[in-house]
């Protein structure tokens, strides 16, 4: 709710009135939509991830185990700059040229290389991102920029001739910190002029890719009036997050070939094989229809493949090789030329009354986009969208945000999609307030926050239309309540030593179920003659185990053990269309389609089934028999109906659904996140007890995926919270390049973890399901830093958490 014009009171109330009518509580539910636990016959079931016995025997196949299919197979390398801003000046590329088994060398200047600009986002059309980037860049902007590249008749031999290219620079001066880089005489990153579909209040002059502002109600006369009364006290807190590696397991990796009907093919470990696949046709001018992209098992996305890092780059080698080429990235790579989460600065501004109702929120975030834009517009966004409905019936409330470029590494999106950097300031801030008014941080919480049946307008604050979400299922007060008894918030004792001091944290969190109205899953599932069945979605399993729910989803309504649904991978010249894996979107949107197609094949079972029994086909229900008549008991297998619908005398028809969907919902899961903490006051180091996360995700339809989610999340909040992050020197060059020398939590080195959830029925989710796989990651840092300062009174505002950080604190105080 962008507030350009100051509304009159009644104008606002109409604005209410308005949303209240367009998102009612009643939802118009499918029967077979909600059903008791002793009915369901595969959701909710613990069924073992389909594809986890072949990733531990090493039997999954990644996009790199295709090159065997290969035999001409080229290896690659992307020569990048090792400057931080500047310009090319030469490229002198003859040795590396002249070198025996190099097909091709790559430069700016080279015909296959586009001159287009484009965003790497991988988002829906048009995207949300400016196109300030080109394949390979005369123009530099951070240490990894890609300037050339080379195929060769292997790796090797590809990475001796990319280190025979001489590169000469002009070198201009760099900026590496978001509040220097808007200052007037900072080094300008991007001209505007030369970035297309540039987004809103961006000020390129002043290093600002995106700015944007909305606010509900007054919030300066909130504050104005906190002046003039006792009874109300304005708390300030400013709260900072630091870059973060996805850590993908397996490295971004595709291999591009033209196939036997000359058409490009590209077997590619993304998250968006779609929307690569228009992008691709967009940057490079190729019909939409000559081009496929395959995904076949990812090694893990987190968001680092929601979009394309290399794929224009392989395309382009491969045709001036002439040849498959293979594009792999290493693991230095991964960590500074690729994406991650980007650091943020966070302010919040409160006016609470004695009592502990909220009165005003304000809010303020600066993001670090990097040298380039993917995301960056969406993820600040979110930095206050994605939290601030936690508070919603909070009468004032203000959010803007600057999105700035710096000459550091591309962020991107990554698990949270800003949410985790939201979620440290205002659930950070929630126990500052609590603290100075002297009330329980829980009370706190429970007086204001959401609850079931409400309209949250604070998700739509930045949209110029009034916005208005319905909740319709809230378990949130179950979480706390299921959290506080699993941690022993009540019943804490303290150890024997002075100097040590236990205390628990906590703080709520919320996510959201998809991106409303800009989503779209479609799936198709047909009957083979046994009586088991092909699901295909264009949905990507990228580690959580979708495509074992979507089994499920699918043979909940078929009446058949998931094993006997077969989901097929995501491919663009097979599977129906679908927006990708991001957002959280997959089991709420796709399982959704999964679950119309499914319902659609049934319909044609029963027609099959009222032919042979010769009974109305509203008499039939599908059990473990087959088709059943409710009337007299009579069944018919699926796989007799296979038969007779495939080779029959009479009508022969192919059982088979297809469906799709896309909505304006976009449930919130919501959880509670609670950390048990002992910190020693003389030299700041704590020890983790525990840490306990419960989560309302509507139905589970898996309670094991749901419970690995949790676990995966909590695991990546710990790291955002106490790890060092991806750091740089002085001139902006990386100082983590591998494993070894970034902050990981080891096994050994992760504190036990519980899981708890709690079961709500979402209405407009497939069989009552919400999204799980982001928010377990956006309590962790709010947690810790408040059992820390509820343990000795010590605020750490800046992640992450170290002994170092809480020592000063202590000292200060």
């Amino acid at each position: 709710m962008s507030k350009t014009d100051e509304p009159e009171p009644e104008e606002e109330a109409a604005d209410v009135s308005l949303a209240e009518e367009a998102n009612p509580v009643e939802w118009e539910e499918a029967a077979n939509n909600q059903k008791d636990p002793d009915e369901r016959r595969t959701v909710s079931k613990r069924e073992e991830k389909d594809d986890a016995r072949k990733i531990v025997t090493g039997e999954a196949k990644y996009a790199a185990d295709y090159a065997p299919e290969f035999p001409d197979l080229a290896g690659s390398k992307i020569v990048r700059s090792d400057i931080p801003h500047g310009r090319v000046t030469d490229l002198d590329t003859s040795a590396a040229e002249s070198m025996d088994g190099v097909y091709a060398v790559l430069t700016p200047d080279s015909p296959e290389v586009p001159d287009k600009r484009y965003t790497s986002a991988g988002q829906s059309y048009p995207e949300p991102s400016p196109w300030d980037m080109k394949v390979l860049r005369e123009k530099v902007r951070f240490v990894g920029d890609p300037i050339a590249a080379v195929a060769a008749e292997d790796a090797e031999t590809a990475s001796k001739a990319a280190r025979k290219i001489n590169v000469s620079y002009e070198e201009y001066d760099a900026v590496f910190d978001t509040e220097a880089a808007m200052q007037p005489d900072a080094p300008q990153i991007h001209d505007g002029d030369d970035v297309e579909n540039v987004q809103s209040g961006a000020d390129y002059e002043r290093n600002i890719e995106a700015h944007s502002e909305g606010e509900i109600g007054d919030v300066d006369a909130a504050f104005e009036e906190a002046e003039q009364r006792d009874d109300l006290t304005v708390t300030e807190t400013e709260w900072e997050t630091p870059y973060q590696s996805h850590c993908v397991p397996e490295p971004h990796t595709v291999i591009a070939h033209r196939d036997e009907d000359n058409r490009h093919h590209l077997i590619a470990s993304t998250q968006v094989p779609y929307h690569t696949r228009r992008q691709l046709a967009h940057l490079f001018d190729i019909p939409i229809r000559d081009i496929r992209v395959s995904k076949p098992r990812i090694g893990a996305g987190f968001g680092s493949k929601q979009g394309m890092q290399i794929e224009p780059i392989a395309l382009a080698l491969s045709e001036a090789a002439d040849r498959p080429v293979m594009v792999e990235t290493t693991r230095r790579e991964q960590f500074h030329a690729v994406r991650n989460r980007r650091p943020a600065r966070v302010s919040v501004k409160s006016v609470v009354s004695d009592d502990g109702d909220i009165e005003a929120l304000d809010m303020a975030a600066v993001t670090n986009s990097g040298a380039y834009g993917p995301h960056g517009m969406t993820v600040a966004s979110a930095v206050g969208k994605k939290p601030l409905p936690l508070y919603t019936h909070t009468p004032n409330i203000r959010f803007q945000f600057d999105a700035v470029h710096t000459n550091l590494p591309i962020a991107g999106a990554i698990r949270g999609y800003g949410a985790p950097q939201g979620h440290l300031a205002i659930e950070g801030h929630m126990d500052e307030v609590a603290h100075e008014l002297d009330i329980d941080p829980i009370e706190l919480r429970s007086r204001n926050a959401i609850s079931e049946g409400d309209l949250d307008v604070a998700s739509g604050i930045l949209k110029e239309k009034e916005y208005g979400r319905r909740i319709r299922s809230c378990g949130l007060r179950e979480c706390v309540a299921e959290g506080r008894a699993a941690i022993g918030w009540d019943d804490i004792e303290q150890p024997d030593a002075d100097h040590l001091h236990r205390a628990c944290g906590m703080a709520l969190t919320i996510q959201s179920s998809g991106v409303p109205g800009d989503e779209l899953g479609a799936a198709h599932i047909k009957m083979n003659e046994d009586g088991s069945f092909i699901l295909q979605t264009g949905a990507v399993d990228i580690g959580p185990g979708a495509d074992t729910v979507m089994a499920q989803i699918a043979a909940e309504v078929l009446g058949v053990a998931p094993e006997d649904v077969l989901v097929q991978p995501s491919d663009t010249d097979i599977s129906p269309f679908d927006h990708g894996a991001y957002a959280s979107s997959t089991t709420y949107v796709t399982g959704q389609a999964v679950k119309k197609a499914a319902e659609d094949a049934r319909e044609m079972l029963f027609e099959f089934a009222s032919r042979m029994l010769d009974e109305p086909e509203s008499a039939f229900k599908i059990d473990e028999d087959g088709a059943v008549s409710e009337r007299t008991g009579e069944s018919v297998s699926l796989e007799e109906i296979g038969y007779e619908s495939m080779y029959g005398d009479e009508v022969r028809a192919h059982v088979m659904g297809d469906a799709s969907h896309c909505t304006e919902e976009s449930p919130p899961p919501f959880g509670a996140q609670f950390v048990d903490v002992t910190v020693n006051e003389e030299t700041g180091e704590f020890e983790i007890h525990d840490m306990v996360y419960a989560v309302d995700c509507g139905v589970a339809l898996n309670p094991d995926l749901v419970e690995g989610q949790i676990e995966g999340a909590v695991h990546m909040g710990y790291e955002l919270a106490t790890g060092d992050g991806i750091t740089f020197d002085e001139d902006g060059q990386p100082e983590v390049l591998s494993f070894r020398d970034y902050d990981m939590p080891t096994t050994g080195d992760q504190p036990p973890i519980t899981s708890r959830i709690v079961e709500t029925h979402e209405p407009t989710g497939p069989f009552g399901a919400k999204s799980v796989a982001e928010i377990p990651v956006n309590g962790v840092s709010p947690a810790l830093s408040n059992a820390i300062r509820r343990a000795v009174g010590a605020r750490v505002t800046e992640m992450p958490v170290t002994a170092e950080k809480i020592k000063a604190a202590l000292d200060e105080k």
